[in-house]
């Protein structure tokens, strides 16, 4: 961990806090430009304070005192900061008074439960989460650095302040989306009150916080766009591959992580006697049970041989998403669909266009979806809803 590069000591008198003629004495820790003040549980005369040499005037036995303590106090906190800087340790203003108090070895900060989390998430988050999280990181350190000039801050000094700054901070860089940020956030909230459960701060900063999401509308390809790409065929085998994975995923409803994680035992004959998939969805292990159509049995037959698919015992050929949604921009432009064309655009697609736009009951799309609610399979209805709206408006305007 990288350490502070300036480090000052001064000594005050509050004045503020004046009472019959005299006011408590401060010592301020300065750590590239972040101050901490500590009271050091006296009260001078303020007549008799210089503020220029931070001492008493005078020759008395009791400034003499005072101004061997205040040697004694700049000694100390000075130790403490080089006791850091030796051990390599977080270097801040609040992080030397913690130390000059006795109080460092309890306290935790913002790396502390960064540290935990990752370390915990490795066998509960899927490795698309875990990514997703390692970017947040990534971000918490670069303001820390930026905008708090400091490699860490402890749990306890985390405030309502840091997160609009921190939010502030995340809208300017390159023009983050608005529900980009608030995903970010919410990262941080988890890890927060992850470390306020286990006792680690004994205050939740986000309680007044409210994450605002902006709503989407899911975006999907009409009956007419998805054939277009369905009856292209493609030369490049790279480029075929991924629309067969796209095709596949458009009539099972399959995501990236579901369909590159297919094995030939996720193959079973269900009660109608035709080919069904089960397996369960990555994000949320929830289990699903798919039966097959036509189209997608064709395109599971086609990679059965395939070198990479027996190498691995999987369905399919495997491929990074990013990749994978790279190459389907190709695929757009080629078949002329105007829009940014990701994998997920599939199961949107498999939701509206293929099963509810054909009568499909929402509760069947639900299950086959393995969504945890049917308010989330909801969503697609009313995008169906306004197409057919849509529809109706243009038919009126022809009339």
């Amino acid at each position: 961990m990288k350490t502070s590069s300036t480090f000052s000591i001064l000594f005050w008198l509050k004045q503020a806090n004046a009472k019959n003629g005299k006011a408590p004495l401060y010592a301020r820790i300065t750590v590239d430009g972040k101050r901490s003040e500590l009271s050091l549980k006296r009260k001078l005369p303020i007549s008799d304070w210089d503020a220029n040499k931070n001492k008493l005037k005078g020759l008395s036995e009791q400034v003499k005192q005072v101004n061997n303590y205040i040697k004694e106090v700049n000694a100390q906190l000075f130790e403490s900061y080089r006791k850091l800087k030796r051990e390599n340790k977080l270097v801040t203003s609040s992080m030397i008074k913690s130390h000059f108090l006795g109080i460092d070895e309890s306290s935790y900060t913002l790396s502390d439960i960064i540290a935990y989390h990752n370390e915990h998430m490795k066998s509960t988050l899927r490795w698309g989460t875990q990514k997703n999280y390692f970017t947040t990181h990534k971000y918490i350190y670069l303001f820390l650095s930026q905008k708090h000039k400091t490699t860490d801050i402890y749990l306890s000094d985390l405030n309502y302040k840091f997160i609009i700054d921190f939010e502030r901070f995340l809208r300017h860089r390159n023009a983050m989306g608005n529900n980009t940020v608030m995903k970010h956030i919410e990262r941080l909230r988890k890890m927060v009150s992850l470390a306020h459960k286990m006792e680690w701060t004994d205050k939740d900063p986000f309680i007044n916080f409210e994450a605002k999401y902006e709503k989407k509308e899911r975006t999907f390809l009409t009956l007419e766009k998805l054939q277009a790409i369905e009856n292209k065929a493609f030369n490049i085998p790279r480029l075929q591959l991924i629309k067969d994975l796209f095709v596949f995923s458009c009539y099972t409803g399959l995501s990236y992580g579901d369909v590159m994680g297919l094995r030939t035992n996720n193959l079973c004959m269900g009660m109608d006697g035709k080919q069904w998939i089960h397996s369960q969805r990555e994000k949320t292990s929830i289990p699903i049970k798919i039966p097959l159509l036509s189209k997608p049995l064709r395109i599971i037959e086609k990679y059965k041989k395939h070198p990479k698919s027996i190498n691995k015992a999987t369905l399919f050929p495997t491929i990074s998403d990013q990749k994978l949604n790279s190459y389907l921009k190709e695929i757009a432009d080629i078949c002329s669909i105007h829009k940014d064309l990701t994998f997920h655009i599939a199961r949107h697609t498999f939701a509206t266009t293929v099963t509810l736009s054909n009568g499909v009951p929402i509760e069947t799309v639900s299950k086959l979806l393995g969504h945890s609610k049917i308010t989330t399979t909801q969503i697609y209805a009313k995008v169906i809803e306004r197409k057919v709206s849509e529809d109706m408006c243009k038919l009126e305007d022809k009339f």
